[in-house]
């Protein structure tokens, strides 16, 4: 006879080889899940593009005329032909021809080139001041400036009538401004003066355009004009 098979025991058996695998299968699962990523949905926006349209570009229509064509020349059949009159005078044609040995030479012809203003230079500038007489003997062209200055404020020392401011109703220090001017030649123009009173303009110029003729100045050896100011002070007694 033989031995029956315990039930129990082999329900046994096959629950340990359940959990086994349960949990096997769980193990396997569980690592799916945690192996397992999620990724979001990226929200993708629309763009819209506008692209502008290309502007036409308009062309200038222009327009043909059709001219027609020029009309061919008129032919004539024939040509008539006119025949010599003899009663005609002939016209006599002078000889145009030239003879040389008649032309008569011109003039010399003088370029009249128009003068040159001199330059005009202040006296305290010139390279070679005017001579006024008796500063000959001096080389110096500084020594030539203090001779004039010192000849001129003597001449109106002497001569300078004193006593016409009294006779004017003056009083007090007065003076009198004076410019004027030694040209290329060395002779004393455009007299200017400026005074109290117009008695004593006069007597200044008279006084100045009473001064002798001197060497003129030379700026790089040309004769210039040289313009010279004076000064006249005066007091009046009372």
């Amino acid at each position: 006879m033989k031995p029956k098979k315990n039930v129990k025991a082999d329900l046994r058996k096959k629950s340990n080889l359940f959990l086994s695998f349960g949990l096997i299968v769980a193990l396997l699962a569980s690592l799916i899940l945690i192996e397992w990523k999620t990724y979001d949905k990226e929200e993708f926006k629309e763009e819209q593009v506008y692209l502008d349209a290309p502007e036409e570009e308009v062309i200038p229509i222009t327009e043909l005329v059709n001219t027609p064509p020029p009309k061919p020349p008129v032919i004539p059949d024939a040509i008539d032909i006119i025949k010599d009159d003899p009663d005609l005078e002939e016209d006599e044609i002078e000889s145009t021809e030239i003879n040389l040995d008649n032309i008569v030479e011109p003039d010399e012809i003088i370029d009249h080139k128009p003068d040159e203003e001199p330059e005009t230079v202040p006296f305290t500038l010139i390279e070679d001041v005017p001579i006024f007489p008796g500063c000959e003997q001096l080389n110096d062209n500084a020594a030539r400036k203090t001779c004039m200055s010192e000849k001129i404020t003597a001449y109106v020392n002497k001569n300078f009538n004193k006593e016409l401011g009294s006779e004017l109703g003056l009083s007090g220090v007065n003076r009198i401004n004076i410019l004027f001017q030694i040209n290329t030649e060395g002779e004393i123009v455009n007299i200017q003066a400026r005074a109290p009173h117009p008695k004593l303009e006069e007597e200044a110029k008279n006084l100045i355009k009473a001064l002798p003729k001197m060497q003129p100045g030379k700026q790089r050896g040309k004769p210039v004009n040289v313009n010279y100011a004076l000064p006249i002070i005066f007091q009046v007694q009372e």
